[in-house]
């Protein structure tokens, strides 16, 4: 289809070869063949350029949100997110609003091929801007050229980071909000994303980090960040919004060459409603889980990008403090046997009582394991990343000069003399006695050394205004979530009724196996003490 397509209108073949070279390395080849002839006339062979803007397009006009409020042009900017895509990717033939086959692949390939990070923003800065043109939202953006590695000049007031994070997230989510989203009367709840701003203004030297940033509303700042700036955020703490605009490109033509009926994708889903606009009431919130997902490129991303969609799932909560009791054995009694990915999240308040605001000291970190916990006396593991969650966000990758991942030990159940016993607790990087982060036995303190103490991971300080002293604060509450799947979870079960039933047995005393009271050597010793010059025979 798309060869004989491309020849009719005279274009080159050398042309046609590259562009298809360069779709069929993505692997979605087949499915721009599928999608060129649904959406293309028969006549011509040619796609309208208004049946692209159409297959772009999400009709969802309602979102809510439980904090910050939704900017009341932000579903104009959505509405018209299909058509900037369409206008921007896709060169319509001699002036016409028509696009041939390799028109069509060189629109593919400009956002869904491999290219450099900075173009692939660059793209998504020149679709956002469109977007903004056509909602009439003001945008102070220029851009030098129209390639995707040409300079962008500008700047993001906290307004407008806010409506780009978001256009990301609704990009990122495009296939689930076209299948459980019917109509203008079903919301989208877009998750809370103010750590993710602040992380940003910090990181790009807005906002200074330090004790002001317990009480800063980021919506409230009236500076700006430029894109420069903003551009190397992402590269180290986001990485994954440089690719959502390709994410959702892709999905919307996998959709078109799915269904029979192009512009209908929700009769694919079997899932009513849209998502919960129900409070986050654990640690691991939606938004949270969005900006991990955001830094990692394996199948735990997908998994935490569903969950800042469709919310929580109680069911991958293995520990809760607050449901389950705190203490290293009520945690170790709920995650022993998991061997899987763990997302440990922890909050504490370092503030003092004595201070009066109890929300000044409050903060959020996360650990994620590849594997299980082990109970020993040394650090063990494979890999694993530090988070700081809230108030701002920033990620710890493994800096691979050491491996002192998890450091999990427990009292031993026989007590033996120990001449140089080892902490009880759980910790996280540095070494033995100068943990980067330690749990007392109890789960009631923390402690947060400096990274200088730590080569396992990469150096930043997990919350603000931290310092070079260790900083102890009270444990609120500790999350553990498993994402091994169900066969991890599988696991644990059978391990958890293997226990049981060894447990069960160890109880159980079977008096056959005991003489009756004649032979009893407690009968021998009665009868001594009660006549002690009697002879004891023994029966031969």
């Amino acid at each position: 289809m798309g060869a004989s397509s491309s020849t009719d209108h005279g274009s080159s073949s050398q042309d046609q070869q590259q562009e298809e070279s360069l779709a069929a390395s993505t692997g979605s080849l087949p499915t721009l063949r599928t999608a060129f002839s649904k959406l293309s006339n028969p006549n011509s062979s040619t796609i309208p350029l208004s049946s692209l803007q159409e297959a772009f397009s999400l009709k969802v006009a309602n979102f809510a949100s439980e904090s910050p409020p939704v900017p009341e042009h932000f579903p104009q900017l959505v509405l018209n997110l299909g058509p900037s895509i369409a206008s921007i990717l896709f060169t319509a033939v001699d002036g016409t609003v028509r696009v041939d086959w390799v028109g069509f692949l060189k629109g593919f390939n400009r956002c869904c091929a491999r290219m450099p990070v900075s173009s692939s923003l660059n793209l998504l800065y020149k679709i956002y801007a469109t977007a903004c043109g056509k909602a009439g939202i003001p945008c102070n953006f220029e851009f030098d050229s129209d390639a995707d590695d040409g300079k962008v000049g500008g700047s993001f007031g906290s307004g407008e980071l806010l409506m780009l994070l978001w256009m990301c997230w609704v990009m990122e989510q495009g296939s689930r909000i076209s299948k459980m989203c019917k109509g203008e009367k079903d919301a989208v709840v877009l998750p809370n994303v103010i750590h993710l701003m602040l992380s940003a203004f910090v990181s790009c030297g807005v906002v200074e980090d330090d004790e002001k940033v317990w009480h800063c509303e980021v919506l409230g700042v009236d500076k700006s960040v430029s894109v420069q700036k903003l551009q190397s955020w992402v590269l180290t703490t986001a990485p994954g919004l440089a690719n959502c605009l390709s994410k959702y490109v892709q999905e919307k033509f996998q959709a078109c060459a799915a269904s029979e009926d192009v512009m209908d994708s929700s009769n694919s889903s079997a899932d009513n409603g849209c998502t919960s606009d129900t409070y986050d009431t654990y640690l691991l919130t939606r938004g949270r889980a969005w900006a991990i997902s955001l830094i990692m490129r394996d199948r735990l991303s997908e998994e935490f990008l569903r969950a800042s969609f469709l919310g929580i799932d109680s069911g991958n909560l293995l520990y809760r403090s607050s449901i389950h009791g705190k203490g290293l054995s009520r945690f170790w009694s709920n995650i022993e046997g998991y061997n899987g990915s763990l997302m440990i999240l922890l909050s504490a308040n370092s503030a003092d009582a004595s201070e009066g605001d109890s929300s000044t000291g409050r903060w959020v970190i996360g650990i994620l394991t590849t594997q299980g916990f082990e109970n020993k006396d040394a650090f063990f593991g494979t890999s694993g990343h530090l988070y700081a969650i809230n108030p701002i966000f920033r990620v710890f990758s493994p800096s691979g000069k050491e491996k002192n991942f998890i450091y999990c030990h427990l009292h031993p159940t026989v007590r033996v003399y120990e001449p140089n016993p080892k902490p009880v607790g759980l910790a996280f990087g540095g070494s033995v006695g100068n943990e980067r982060i330690f749990i007392d036995e109890d789960f009631a303190r923390v402690t947060l050394r400096h990274h200088a103490v730590d080569k396992t991971y990469q150096h930043g300080s997990l919350i603000p205004s931290q310092g070079f002293l260790p900083v102890e604060a009270v444990v609120l509450e500790v999350e553990v979530w498993g994402f091994g799947g169900r066969t991890a979870k599988e696991q644990q079960d059978a391990y958890k009724k293997r226990e049981t039933l060894f447990n069960e047995q160890r109880r159980k005393v079977d008096l056959k196996t005991f003489g009756g009271w004649e032979d009893s050597p407690e009968k021998m010793m009665m009868d001594m003490i009660s006549d002690p010059n009697k002879v004891q025979r023994e029966d031969r």
